[in-house]
């Protein structure tokens, strides 16, 4: 069980393997960590053949229960206020 820690999830492009990089935010989601979700641009706004923007924008709400961060100006306050314990971002290239 993960003791109260702060994780900002940050997507960006490799839309092939959102489905994969969902299920983890899942279970960290589910072992207790609160997840800031975060979306590059592209992410938050392109439909491609693994879906549609708007889908994995609703899956990450649901999963996170937080507005997604996804404008620079969003972005800005987190390293000064200190938004987060830590930072993944993904999907990483396999």
């Amino acid at each position: 069980e993960a003791r109260f820690v702060t994780i900002g999830f940050a997507l960006c492009g490799s839309f092939c393997t959102f489905k994969c990089v969902f299920e983890e935010i899942k279970v960290l989601s589910k072992s207790g960590y609160e997840i800031i979700p975060i979306m590059s641009e592209n992410s938050y706004n392109l439909d491609t053949r693994f879906g549609d923007a708007a889908h994995w924008r609703e899956q990450l709400r649901e999963i996170t229960g937080k507005a997604i961060i996804h404008t620079i100006p969003q972005a800005e306050p987190i390293g000064p206020k200190k938004m987060l314990d830590a930072l993944i971002i993904a999907p990483s290239t396999k």
